[in-house]
C-alpha cells in the first residue's frame, strides 16, 4: 500500500483523502484521538485534541512525524518519543475501555487480519458519543471493476500487475454501514470521491479532472473511494426488578385529596342543628 501511494493514482487518491480528513476532523473535540494504519496519511494533523497517536501493525514508522507524549491517565500506554509510532495489533488495542474520543481508519479494515474484530475493538475503546471515520476503496466503481478484471486475468495466467494494491479485500460502502449499525453506531454522513478513470499516468488523470464535478453531481456513489463518519450511541437505562417496583410503590403512596361524602358541608350542618332544636322544643 505504501509503495502504491507513491504512484500517480496513489498521490491522486491521497490528496483527496487528506483534504476530506482535514475537513472532517478539524471540528471534532475531545482529549484522545487514534489513527489506525496507513501512517503515510496524516489523518489527525488538522485535529486539535491534546493527545494523538498513530498506530501501525508493522515496524515501519513514518518519517518526521511528531507525536505528543502519552497521557498518564492511560496506564496501559508507554510514553512515546517524537517521531515514533505505536506498534500493536489492530484487533487487540492497548487502550482501556471507553478511553478514546476519535478513531480514524484509513483503509484499515481492508488490510486488517480480521475486520470484524478490528471494528469491535474500535467500539470498545471509544467513549459514548465518540466518533469513528472510515476510508475505503469502493468496489462498485471504475477502479474496482478494473481491479476485479485484473484478478481474473491473473487466475487465467496473465502477468500484468494489478491497478490497485493486491493486499487486502475491498469492503463495500453499504456493508460497512451495516457493520456499524450492528455495533450500535449511528452513521452521520458518507461521501465518495475520485471519479477519474483508472489510468496510471499523471497526465491522463489530469486530463479527466473535469469528471470530479460531473461525478459529484451525476453519479456520486460510483467514486473510487468512500468515507464514512459514525457516532457511538449508548441507549438510556431502564429500571427493572426491585428498583422498578420501589419506584411504582412510591408513586402509589403519594398523598391524594379525597372528598368525604359522609360529612355534610358547614352550611348544611347549621340547618340540621336548627331543625333538631326546633323538633326538641315542639316535643
Amino acid at each position: 500500500m505504501a509503495q502504491w501511494l507513491q504512484s500517480p493514482p496513489g498521490r491522486y487518491l491521497l490528496d483527496w483523502e487528506q483534504a476530506q480528513l482535514d475537513r472532517t476532523v478539524t471540528d471534532l473535540f475531545g482529549f484522545h484521538a487514534l489513527q489506525l494504519g496507513l501512517p503515510d496519511l496524516a489523518g489527525l494533523r488538522a485535529n486539535r485534541m491534546p493527545h494523538r497517536w498513530v498506530a501501525s501493525d508493522s515496524l515501519r514508522a513514518p518519517e518526521a512525524l511528531p507525536l505528543p507524549v502519552a497521557d498518564d491517565a492511560l496506564s496501559t500506554l508507554m510514553p512515546m518519543d517524537a517521531g515514533s509510532a505505536l506498534h500493536c495489533d489492530f484487533d487487540a488495542l492497548p487502550f482501556p475501555n471507553q478511553s478514546l474520543d476519535l478513531v480514524v481508519l484509513p483503509h484499515t479494515l481492508e488490510l486488517a487480519r480480521d475486520p470484524h474484530d478490528t471494528l469491535r475493538e474500535v467500539e470498545r475503546v471509544l467513549v459514548p458519543e465518540g466518533r469513528v471515520v472510515i476510508v475505503g476503496f469502493n468496489p462498485a466503481s471504475l477502479w474496482g471493476l478494473r481491479q476485479h478484471a485484473g484478478h481474473w486475468r491473473q487466475r487465467l495466467g496473465g502477468q500484468r500487475p494489478l491497478y490497485l494494491p493486491s493486499a487486502g479485500e475491498f469492503i463495500g460502502y453499504r456493508r460497512v454501514r451495516d457493520w456499524l449499525r450492528l455495533l450500535g453506531f449511528e452513521v452521520e454522513r458518507g461521501r465518495f470521491g475520485c471519479w477519474a478513470p483508472p489510468l496510471r499516468s499523471e497526465a491522463g488523470l489530469a486530463r479527466f479532472a473535469w469528471m470530479e464535478q460531473a461525478g459529484r453531481r451525476g453519479w456520486p456513489v460510483l467514486g473510487a473511494v468512500y468515507m464514512v463518519e459514525a457516532v457511538k450511541r449508548v441507549r438510556g437505562m431502564r429500571l427493572v426488578g426491585l428498583a422498578r417496583r420501589q419506584k411504582v410503590a412510591k408513586r402509589a403512596a403519594a398523598p391524594a385529596v379525597v372528598a368525604n361524602r359522609g360529612t355534610p358541608p358547614a352550611w348544611r350542618q347549621g340547618w340540621t342543628n336548627a331543625d333538631e332544636t326546633h323538633t326538641q322544643e315542639n316535643d
